[in-house]
């Protein structure tokens, strides 16, 4: 029998697929929202702080076992009496659940009078969601909210990167830096010197009760964790110990806190500690000339005793809007170490590598110092990659199988194997991103810049000399790992 009601086709006991990482919804957007019609009918008052992590739809009489917390749970009150529903409800709250979802019908014409009580008495915001909005249509609005405040967070982090990198760039660039960050963050920010003085301090005043907390907890991390955070009077408060050995201290000290204050703050620490380094030693100098000369192409070894033992990451960029893009990129990833030509920039890190708002990545694999010249030359074809299939980071990962043949064999196998393309490099790297894009044609010439048609004309040639047929799936897997060696 098919249920003719307009909940019928998402009203089961399937927990929805798990959401992407993006920031909460607050409950009130979500009942501002007229297309889908939700009324609070229960629940205490919201002063704000109530926000939907993700949707969750059970017909469990105890749903207790699959929720995560921070859910709206969507339900149709199939095994709900209102002889259970004071025990239902508590269960939600224990289970931390942000707010439940009634759907009047099929099961219910209006919402249980004991489930309303029951919500009131233990405080879960209790939502009905009439016949005409299915679940799935409210998990869409939930989602939809999110992806619209994730656009709105990374497009003012990077506009909150781009201005700390334009104010690094000025002539006195520390207080530049500071005032930006407190800009961006509507509050004020404070440097620290070892002693506890307010070296440099700008923004919107805290109470004094905040500034004497804030002052507490720079005093916390100089000597201890990197960063730590407080409240104190109705500010939030934040302390990040510099690099560099100098025990100088940031201390920001805002109204609110919004999703993305962390990143931008961490990038004006990297600002920070880079501008109030001490002159280098002749050991660093060295250092970053060797880094220099290795993206320059020398051998690895002029590099690998003065970069210490990682392991590092290579990391090919494009993107970036400003002339201080490449700078900013750095900041964010943890690094001074740039290069940039102005279309490409590279960074050399220790750091974990994540996506960047506005850019598009190339990363190796992490290697040791040795190995970065070969790492290099993987970033640039894991950024080839990227643009080609429109992706904002993509990893070489390691060798994989091939981990499992002795490297001299298997390259010895390569060159004969490839030998009739000896002559000929562009035939190669040709063939090679072509088989790593999965016989694409169109993003093959994307990420060599040439017209499709030569692309064909190439793997043709190709197919010619090693006379073999690129449909057989056998032929492609031993040219792959034949090229994964030249």
């Amino acid at each position: 029998m098919t249920d003719p009601t307009p909940h019928a086709t998402a009203r089961s006991t399937t927990r929805p697929a798990a959401p992407p990482p993006t920031p909460p919804v607050p409950l009130a957007a979500l009942l501002a929202d007229r297309d889908l019609g939700l009324r609070r009918i229960a629940g205490p008052p919201d002063d704000g702080s109530q926000a939907v992590h993700w949707v969750h739809t059970s017909e469990m009489a105890d749903p207790y076992p699959y929720l995560l917390g921070g859910e709206l749970l969507l339900t149709a009150g199939v095994q709900l009496s209102d002889a259970h529903a004071d025990e239902y409800a508590a269960r939600v709250v224990e289970a931390g659940a942000a707010a439940l979802g009634f759907g009047v019908t099929p099961v219910y014409d209006t919402v249980p009078p004991a489930l309303v009580e029951a919500c009131d008495r233990h405080g879960l915001p209790l939502l009905e969601v009439p016949p005409r909005t299915p679940f799935t249509t409210v998990a869409r609005g939930v989602w939809r909210l999110m992806a619209e405040a994730r656009h709105r967070e990374l497009r003012r982090v990077t506009q909150a990167q781009q201005g700390l990198a334009a104010a690094a760039a000025r002539q006195d660039p520390v207080p530049a830096v500071l005032h930006q960050l407190a800009v961006r963050l509507g509050g004020r920010a404070v440097l620290f010197a070892p002693d506890g003085a307010e070296l440099h301090t700008t923004g919107r005043a805290p109470s004094p009760g905040a500034r004497t907390a804030l002052a507490r907890l720079a005093r916390v991390v100089r000597g201890g964790p990197a960063s730590a955070t407080d409240t104190a009077q109705g500010a939030h408060l934040a302390a990040y110990a510099l690099g560099g050995g100098q025990g100088l201290v940031l201390g920001v000290a805002t109204e609110g806190r919004e999703a993305g204050d962390h990143t931008v703050a961490g990038v004006a620490v990297v600002l920070l500690s880079l501008l109030t380094a001490p002159h280098q030693s002749a050991a660093e100098a060295g250092r970053s000339a060797a880094l220099v000369r290795l993206l320059l192409g020398a051998t690895p070894a002029e590099a690998a005793p003065l970069l210490g033992p990682g392991p590092w990451s290579v990391v090919h960029a494009r993107g970036g809007s400003t002339p201080f893009a490449a700078g900013a990129l750095a900041a964010a990833l943890g690094s001074a170490l740039v290069d940039t030509d102005g279309t490409t920039t590279r960074v050399v890190t220790d750091r974990e590598v994540t996506a960047r708002p506005g850019w598009t990545l190339g990363v190796s694999e992490p290697v040791e110092p040795a190995e970065l010249a070969a790492a290099d030359t993987r970033a640039e074809r894991a950024l080839r990659r990227a643009e080609a299939t429109r992706t904002p980071l993509v990893r070489h990962h390691g060798e994989g199988l091939t981990g499992l043949f002795a490297p001299e064999e298997a390259a010895a196998h390569a060159r004969t194997r490839l030998e009739p393309l000896a002559g000929s490099p562009a035939l190669a790297e040709t063939l090679r991103v072509w088989l790593s894009l999965h016989g694409s044609w169109d993003r093959t010439a994307v990420a060599l810049t040439v017209h499709r048609n030569t692309v064909r004309q190439r793997v043709a040639r190709c197919a010619t000399l090693l006379d073999v047929d690129l449909d057989d799936a056998d032929v492609r897997m031993e040219l792959w790992f034949a090229l994964r060696w030249v």
